[in-house]
C-alpha cells in the first residue's frame, strides 16, 4: 500500500473512531442526566399517562444495554429521533437550520483569511516597520475582544446609529441582496478575532520560514525577492494556518451561537441554546452530533490538504500509522 493509501485509511480510521466516540459520549450523558426525562421534557402539568406514553415512545423504558444499540443503528441509517414537542424527525429540523451555519461559518473562516494572511506577510516582510507594530497591536486586540461584544457594537453603529445594514434575522427567502446584506455583520463579528490570530500566525510562520536554509539559497542564486517570497515560504508557511483553520471551524461553531442569538439568526448555534433551554434532549443529542460530524470530517479534509502541500507530512505519519 502506497505512503498516500495508508495514510488516508488512517485519517478515516480516526475520523470513524471520534464520531463513534463521540456518538457513545452523547448516549452516556442523556442516560445519566439526573431526574425523570418525562417531567423534565413535559413539565409537572403533564398527566401520568401521557408521561408513561412518552416514556415507552422514547424507549426509557428499555435498559441502556437495549437502548444503545438501537440508538446507534438509527444514528448509522441518518435517523436521530423525533422531536417529542413538535412530532417533527430531527434531521429534518437540524437539516432546515444547517445552511445558515454552513454560510455563516465559512464565510467567516473565509473573511479571515482573505484579510489576515496578507496581513500577516505584510507584517513579516516589513519586520520592525511602524505597520508591522500597529498590526501587533490591533491583532492582539482583535483576539482579546468576544465575538458577541463585537457583534453587540457593530449592530448598534451599523443597524441603529447610521442605519445601512438591516437589524436581525437572516434575509427573505429568495431573496439573495437581503440575505447577503443580513450575512455581513454577523460575519464581520466572529470573523475579527481569527483576523487578528491568523496575521500573528503567519507572521509568525513566515519568519520562521524565511530564515530557512533553502531560502537563503534561493536568493544567493539571485532570485527576486518577491518570486522567494510569495513562491516558495508563502507555501510552506501557509501549513500551520491550515491545521489551525481546522480547529477554526469547531470554534466558529461555538462561537456562532451568540452571535446568532444577538441577530436572532436560524443556525445549529441557536438550535442547540433553545434546545438546553427547553431541555429537549433529542433535538439537543441531534444536533451536537451534527456539529461533531462536521467538526471531524473539516479536520480531516485540512488534514489531507497540508499533507498535499507539504508530501513530507504524509510520510512522517504512515509508518506511525502502520506501527499502530
Amino acid at each position: 500500500m502506497s505512503d498516500t493509501a495508508r495514510y488516508l485509511v488512517s485519517r478515516l480510521v480516526t475520523t470513524l473512531l471520534i464520531v463513534l466516540g463521540a456518538m457513545l459520549l452523547l448516549f452516556t450523558l442523556s442516560a445519566i442526566v439526573p431526574g425523570d426525562p418525562a417531567t423534565a421534557l413535559l413539565g409537572p402539568q403533564a398527566t401520568p399517562e401521557y408521561a408513561r406514553r412518552f416514556i415507552v415512545e422514547m424507549g426509557l423504558d428499555q435498559p441502556w444495554y437495549r437502548r444503545l444499540p438501537t440508538f446507534l443503528g438509527h444514528v448509522l441509517t441518518g435517523n436521530l429521533g423525533i422531536d417529542v414537542l413538535s412530532g417533527r424527525p430531527v434531521a429534518g429540523i437540524v437539516g432546515a437550520v444547517i445552511p445558515y451555519t454552513f454560510i455563516l461559518t465559512f464565510a467567516s473562516i473565509g473573511l479571515a483569511v482573505v484579510i489576515g494572511v496578507p496581513l500577516g506577510c505584510y507584517a513579516a516582510t516589513h519586520r520592525g516597520s511602524a505597520l508591522d507594530h500597529a498590526l501587533a497591536f490591533i491583532s492582539v486586540a482583535f483576539i482579546a475582544i468576544p465575538s458577541f461584544v463585537i457583534a453587540i457594537f457593530l449592530l448598534l453603529i451599523f443597524s441603529i446609529w447610521l442605519d445601512w445594514l438591516p437589524v436581525l434575522g437572516a434575509g427573505q427567502p429568495g431573496d439573495w441582496l437581503d440575505q447577503a446584506k443580513r450575512l455581513i455583520l454577523p460575519m464581520t463579528a466572529l470573523s475579527v478575532g481569527w483576523i487578528g490570530f491568523i496575521a500573528r500566525l503567519m507572521r509568525s510562520s513566515m519568519l520562521e520560514v524565511m530564515g530557512e536554509n533553502y531560502i537563503r539559497t534561493a536568493r544567493a542564486y539571485g532570485l527576486p525577492n518577491r518570486m522567494v517570497t510569495y513562491k516558495y515560504a508563502l507555501k510552506n508557511a501557509c501549513i500551520p494556518t491550515i491545521a489551525v483553520l481546522g480547529m477554526g471551524i469547531g470554534r466558529l461553531l461555538g462561537g456562532a451561537v451568540l452571535v446568532e442569538i444577538v441577530f436572532a439568526r436560524p443556525g445549529l448555534g441557536r438550535l442547540i441554546f433553545d434546545a438546553i433551554a427547553t431541555r429537549n434532549f433529542p433535538v439537543l443529542q441531534g444536533a451536537v452530533l451534527v456539529v461533531v460530524v462536521i467538526f471531524v470530517v473539516t479536520n480531516l479534509l485540512v488534514d489531507l490538504s497540508y499533507s498535499a502541500i507539504d508530501p513530507r507530512i504524509r510520510r512522517d505519519a504512515a509508518p506511525q500509522a502502520a506501527g499502530q
